[in-house]
């Protein structure tokens, strides 16, 4: 058998007669051959399962640990990346809701002992730039971490994004160590958490009360063992209790189970490098990070953004970079001052948006981690829309805000003309169904390409539910999803279009819209033309008209429709 570079003698092993053997070997079955390579053991398991297990683990002693080797830098890279992208297959593959499962609406990452980003899967910026924070609250409300633990936490005051998004963090220890090695988390939307709305989007909270069910670094693991009545005993707590507590804990389970398999993906790393070597190269590769910032900033200049929103706020903001330190200064601290409404954005989204943009104006092929924070100086103003007190509602913030304040950063830097600005977050339910979705719309033009049409931009990175899909598990017919000829902003780049989307309900409903960029529309940049603002409206069972508001809430009944028109992406420079 020919195996690194030579051929190898190789005995043929029939898979019945295995007890044990090591590489070369060829392990024949009725329905298969396996390929045993030197430095490789099979063994044979129950239900005639054979168990492949590396014989040698000696490679740790070769890795340097005060300078990265480049080549193992970007080996570790994708390891680690690999990771994450394994816990969100997990994940995939064994969530119940439609809203994790179809749309996708998760994110799941590596962090080290200190709680900060390692690593991500290509899953949603706005989760995956504040979750640091959510380690970080979990480990600093309980200070004896023990393995087999788990916690789930929501709190948009301690790393949260908004009470949909609940996030389970797990501390990973290593041998006999009295100190997690390192943690893992897996954060997803659930379709309902309790509030004032079936999909706990309500668009016109004021308190976060009224948008769900609180958990603060709640324990739902211990010794390995789900603590389910305690879980639902918090689940339905409260003035608005969630509506579907078994989905929460289904989803919560399929949550756990990512954060397994990442926990065995890095042990798996450790056994084969040593838990120094992995520790190290995490801090290499938050390193790299930086550094690739750094460069990017070197060719930045100083710039300044008013982004308007609807319903009254502002988003400002000034960038001060010091090219040659490779640093920049960001500074939010002349937002509007915190709202009554809900898209007041906790800091932690800030952050993530930070994180977000300049990452996206790195060439290289890195991680999304903390490294690229490092060389950001973020100011924003405790009481302002950016830093709200508690308890101001926040859950337009991740959905909204957060994309406004993405644009406002594009727009000082000379970047990117303004995207749609929102994720049209669409929800309708009773007491027993509960359905959530966002709609994609267009992208900004830049100074070399013209916004993508119909995409979701930015802050979300989801997807749609297949139709055959939604209308089966809900009362619903899709009658039309389309792009939105015309709706993007004309330039020598122009800007994406947005989308059209038609619903028809079978049932009675409670339906609702939670969006922006209906009163101001999608800016272009450098002479770039703007963009068509969203709109909506009702049309009755007898063909009665009503145009809606950007944010509206208001019993369907069967046989009336909702039509969704989302905003287009700006233009870049002036068209010729």
């Amino acid at each position: 058998m020919f195996f690194h570079g030579s051929f190898h003698a190789a005995p043929i092993i029939a898979a019945e007669t295995l007890i044990a053997a090591g590489g070369p070997a060829l392990i024949i079955r009725a329905d298969t051959q396996i390929a045993l390579p030197p430095g490789w053991s099979a063994t044979a398991g129950p239900d005639g399962m054979i168990l492949l297990d590396r014989a040698e683990r000696a490679r740790a002693a070769t890795l340097s640990l005060d300078t990265p080797d480049p080549v193992t830098l970007e080996l570790f890279n994708k390891r680690f990346m690999g990771v994450a992208e394994a816990m969100g297959a997990a994940l995939e593959r064994t969530a119940h809701s439609v809203n994790i499962k179809e749309r996708l609406d998760f994110s799941c990452a590596l962090f080290d002992a200190d709680g900060g980003l390692v690593a991500n899967a290509p899953h949603m910026p706005v989760h995956l730039g504040s979750m640091g924070a959510s380690v970080r609250a979990v480990r600093d409300r309980h200070a004896h971490l023990q393995p087999g633990q788990a916690f789930a936490l929501n709190n948009p005051y301690a790393g949260g994004t908004h009470l949909p998004d609940i996030t389970v963090v797990m501390p990973i220890f290593m041998d006999d160590a009295k100190a997690p090695a390192f943690y893992v988390a897996a954060r997803g939307h659930h379709a309902d958490v309790g509030g004032i709305q079936p999909g706990s989007m309500p668009p016109f909270s004021h308190t976060l009360e009224e948008e769900g069910v609180l958990l603060d670094a709640l324990p739902i693991m211990t010794d390995g063992v789900f603590l389910e009545a305690d879980v639902r005993a918090a689940l339905t707590s409260g003035r608005y209790p969630s509506r579907a507590p078994s989905r929460n804990i289904a989803d919560l389970k399929a949550q756990i189970a990512a954060c397994l398999a990442g926990a065995g993906a890095v042990r798996t790393m450790i056994e084969t490098y040593g838990g120094a070597a992995v520790a190290a190269y995490m801090t290499f590769v938050q390193a790299n990070a930086a550094a690739s910032v750094r460069r990017a900033i070197g060719k930045l200049t100083d710039g300044q953004a008013r982004v308007p929103m609807d319903g009254g706020g502002e988003i400002v903001v000034r960038t001060t970079v010091d090219a040659a330190a490779g640093e920049a200064v960001l500074d939010f601290r002349d937002s509007a001052a915190q709202l009554g409404s809900n898209f007041n954005a906790p800091s932690a989204i800030v952050d993530a948006a930070a994180l977000y943009v300049f990452r996206t104006l790195v060439d290289d092929d890195i991680p999304l981690n903390a490294g690229c924070l490092e060389p950001l100086k973020i100011l924003t103003r405790e009481g302002s829309m950016l830093a709200p007190r508690y308890p101001a509602a926040v859950v337009a913030g991740n959905v909204e805000t957060s994309q406004h304040v993405v644009d406002a950063l594009y727009a000082a830097l000379g970047v990117m003309a303004n995207a749609q600005g929102s994720m049209n977050n669409f929800t309708f339910g009773d007491e027993t169904r509960q359905y959530y979705e966002t709609i994609c719309g267009g992208a900004g033009a830049t100074a070399l390409q013209a916004g993508t049409s119909a995409v979701h931009t930015h802050m979300t990175n989801s997807r749609l539910t297949d139709p055959e899909i939604l209308e089966r598990r809900f009362p619903v017919r899709v009658e039309a999803f389309a792009m939105r000829r015309g709706s993007g902003g004309a330039g020598a780049q122009a800007g994406g279009e947005g989308a059209y989307r038609r619903v028809r309900f079978l049932a009675p409903m409670e339906a609702a819209l939670l969006s922006t960029r209906r009163e101001h529309a999608p800016q272009g940049i450098a002479g770039g033309g703007a963009a068509l603002p969203g709109a909506q409206r009702l049309i009755a069972a007898d063909g009665a008209v009503k145009e809606l508001p950007g944010c509206f809430s208001l019993n369907v009944a069967a046989g009336d429709v909702i039509e969704i028109e989302t905003p287009g992406g700006g233009g870049f420079g002036l068209a010729t």
